[in-house]
């Protein structure tokens, strides 16, 4: 019978955000599997837990996969952690947890710290509907489209930032997203723990200063667009209805084809659009 990949949460600053359930998992399991051993041996070590340690990083993630479910359907058990917060989410951990799951695993999900909720439960922003866009491309193509598809995301967004990326990421953001309202959440459960609610206009200004250090790791909660301004600068702001249908007709798009176009740039039905074109 086969056995059971564990995804098992570890504090992102804190131990006494350890639960019991999680030390009882991790004592049962037969091995557990870590990004980096020498940090999952720290974490170990601090409960008095002695396990078999298996490395799963990035540069070896396919490989390790299939061995970690190698052994789960010979019917051992094993714990998935990261070096901080919940395995699986914006970690390599993603691709054990594919592969049991594809061998017909049982994969069991334990509740724990998560530094992009932790950090969106403290930003005050809506949060019925949010995206988490983890850590920013370094430079290059990825990076500006990344920023590009930021400028036009409705929802509130969580981005994670280095100490040692965060004044240029702050800068970026302002110059892709305007002057959007921000909560930043520095050193999450951590000894110099900070929430400060600011804009991305004053937010280099309070990194440059001190008032917000450019220190520790950073969850930045980020408004969303305002559907009203992005249709303002939308190509058909200034078109008339018949007008936006038209300059579709002339791209080379039929009636209903341009019809159905124009109702989901203006984010309306498109039997609305085809009654004002009869």
């Amino acid at each position: 019978m086969a056995g059971t990949l564990y995804i098992v949460p570890t504090p992102i600053g804190n131990m006494g955000d350890v639960s019991k359930r999680v030390e009882e998992v991790l004592r049962d399991v037969d091995f557990v599997v870590c990004e980096d051993t020498r940090v999952g041996g720290k974490f170990l070590f601090l409960l008095d837990i002695k396990k078999e340690l298996v490395s799963h990083h990035e540069h070896n993630k396919r490989q390790s996969a299939k061995y970690i479910a190698n052994r789960l359907l010979m019917g051992e058990s094993c714990a998935l952690i990261s070096d901080a917060g919940t395995p699986a989410v914006s970690d390599p951990g993603e691709e054990a947890v594919r592969c049991c799951l594809d061998a017909g695993v049982t994969v069991v999900p334990l509740a724990g710290p998560c530094a992009a909720v932790c950090a969106l439960s403290a930003s005050g922003l809506p949060s019925r509907r949010f995206v988490f866009e983890g850590f920013l491309p370094d430079k290059g193509k990825e990076r500006a489209e990344r920023l590009s598809a930021l400028a036009k995301e409705q929802r509130t967004a969580i981005v994670y930032c280095t100490p040692h990326d965060i004044q240029k990421d702050a800068a970026a953001l302002y110059e892709a997203l305007g002057n959007r309202r921000v909560t930043v959440c520095r050193e999450l459960t951590k000894l110099n723990e900070q929430i400060c609610a600011t804009t991305l206009r004053n937010l280099s200004a309070q990194l440059a200063e001190g008032i917000i250090p450019a220190k520790g790791e950073f969850a930045l909660v980020i408004e969303g667009a305002d559907k009203e301004v992005l249709n303002m600068d939308a190509f058909w702001a200034d078109m008339d209805v018949e007008t936006h249908v038209e300059h579709y007709i002339s791209l080379g798009f039929s009636k209903m084809d341009a019809i159905k176009k124009t109702a989901k740039d203006r984010g309306v039905p498109k039997g609305e659009i085809y009654e004002i074109c009869k």
